[in-house]
Formats: structure tokens, sequence, C-alpha cells
């Protein structure tokens, strides 16, 4: 028979336990999951497939499509020659390798990389989270490609009903570093078939590309129904466009949208994502808004004077910037 003593101490235990809280951070075999329970929201996360943001379900429905969001470095999107320029170097990639290839090397080469590390996957009254870390010094075959010692950390938060994720980048070399990774996510929406959706896109240029993707140095204004989110209907467009001269609010944050009939996606960019690809090509249930610390080939179009705002973070130095996602209408 229980005594009223132990009566309280259940009680007690009860209203403590971590099922009762709003936030939670758990593995679920090689995965982590993170679960804002008063907002509906449940993130997955694969750091040995390349840290990959595997799903992130709002009330029971994803909003990624099966690609989830992979994180591409040690540049984004394509390059124009196999070769990468720095600090006014010329880097040829050793093709031997066989971790690069093709004429145009695209999304760099740890997309499914498996040696990231977590370093801690917590929850508090405020947010869940996980970080990761993979220390790229250590690879010599990432090395012999990228020659700058590195380390990134990727943080998932949720928070506030949003999902954040932030990347740091840690400068080990004698020399600057070149900033140009970025990240591919994949969206969907389940209340409206693709063409139907609306786009808003929070951006004043976009650069030309040439038949293979690149960026041709030339840019135009933006299209003005693109940035009214009532006005542009993704089944008018087949879009694979590279933006650049992100509008920005007074924190400098730039966002991109997605709208079904109710069901709402912002994607927003930091200060230190310079540019924007939007890729959501005619017959697929997906739209992509990339957040890239520079456009399409900065580090080559950089050497030659075309882009003049590649980044560099200094020797010893940290790079910084989070995009996050914000879900409405669910």
């Amino acid at each position: 028979m229980k005594t009223p003593l132990t009566l309280t101490l259940l009680a007690a235990l009860f209203v403590t336990s971590p099922a009762a809280a709003q936030y939670s951070a758990r593995r679920s075999g090689t995965r982590v999951e993170l679960e804002d329970s008063a907002n509906q929201i449940v993130v997955s996360i694969e750091p040995g497939a390349g840290n990959k943001t595997q799903s992130m379900t709002v009330k029971g429905r994803n909003v990624l499509a099966a690609q989830g969001i992979p994180f591409m470095a040690p540049w984004a999107n394509r390059l124009d020659e196999q070769a990468f320029y720095a600090n006014g170097r010329k880097y040829p990639f050793n093709m031997e390798l066989g971790n690069i290839r093709g004429a145009h090397p695209i999304h760099g080469f740890l997309g499914t990389a498996s040696q990231w590390e977590v370093v801690e996957a917590k929850s508090d009254a405020s947010s869940a989270w996980v970080t990761s870390r993979l220390e790229f010094f250590r690879q010599p075959v990432w090395v012999a490609q990228f020659p700058f010692a590195h380390t990134i950390e990727i943080t998932h938060r949720l928070q506030n009903g949003a999902l954040e994720i932030a990347a740091t980048l840690h400068n080990l070399s004698a020399d600057p570093m070149p900033v140009a990774i970025g990240f591919h996510p994949y969206f969907t929406l389940g209340d409206a078939p693709r063409d139907d959706w609306r786009i808003a896109i929070g951006a004043r240029t976009e650069w030309l590309l040439s038949a293979d993707k690149l960026p041709t140095g030339e840019t135009r204004p933006i299209e003005q129904r693109f940035a009214d989110p009532r006005a542009a209907k993704l089944g008018e467009h087949d879009l694979d466009h590279v933006f650049g001269d992100l509008t920005r609010d007074q924190a400098g944050r730039s966002v991109m949208s997605v709208t079904g009939k109710r069901e709402k996606l912002e994607v927003v960019y930091g200060p230190n994502y310079r540019a924007s690809v939007v890729y959501a090509p005619k017959g697929r249930e997906f739209i992509c808004f990339e957040p890239m610390a520079g456009i399409t080939n900065a580090l080559n179009l950089a050497q030659r004077g075309v882009y003049k705002e590649l980044q560099y973070v200094q020797p010893g130095q940290t790079w910084r910037e989070s995009f996050w996602i914000r879900p409405a209408g669910f």
C-alpha cells in the first residue's frame, strides 16, 4: 500500500519527468532526434551520414523531401574547372583520389562523411539541440584537395517553433581560408500541388547562367513578382537560379518563403549567407532555398575579379552563421 509520502514523491517525479518537458533530445539508433512537443515538431539528424538533416515533421507532416538537408563543403554547387583559387594561388584537384569527379566538380566532398562526432545532444526549458563536429584536418585525402586545416561544427536547435542550423568554421591554417560552404534543403508542402505553391525570394539581383549552370558574370534585377508571395506561382517557373544582393531586415536577415493553401515555410538567412540558389525543377514536388556563403563558382570568379563578396576567415579565427526554418499554417 502506497503511503501519502510515496504518492507525493511519485507525483513530484511525474511533474519533473523529461517526458513532460516541451523540449527533448534523444538518440534513436544512429540518429539524433530533437522534439518541440508544444509545437509538434520533430527533427531527425544523421551525424554519421554527412550530418544531414533527414526529416522535419510538423504536426506529423514531413516538410523535407526525401533528400533532406545536405551540407555542401568545402564549396557549394559547381566550379568551372577541376581546381579552385584562394589567396591568389591555384589549387588543382587530384582527380585520382576519387573523392572529386566531373569537369565541373559540384557540392564539395563531405556530403556523406561518416567522421562527424556528436559533441552534445541536450535540451532545457528553452530549446533542444545537437552539436556535431568534423575535424577536417585529420583526413589526408580531404586536405590534399582543400589544403586548409580547419574544423566544422554544426548545431541543430529547435526553439520557439523554428529550426536553427548554425555552422561554425575554425581556421587552423597559417593562411586565410576562403568560405564557400552552403546547405541544400529540399522543402515540400502537403496541402497543395507543387504548381500551386507561391514563392517569395528576398533578393534584388539574379546572376545569369551559362548552359552549364555557371554564372557568366552578368547580372540583372530580379523579377518583381518574386518579391511578392502572392504573385509568383511556382507552376509558371522551372527554377535553377542564383540570386545575390539579398534583401535584409534590421538584423541583416533575408527571408525566402513557399506557401500552399495554408501551409507555409520561411527560410531565414543570416548576414554571412550572401547568396541563394533556388532550385525547383518542373515535375518535382520540392523547392530548394539554398543558403550559400557565396554564389556558385565564387572561389574562381573572385580570382578573376568578377565576384567581390568572397569571404575569408583569418588564421586562428572563426566564421559563424545560421539559417532558420519557420513553419506556419500546419
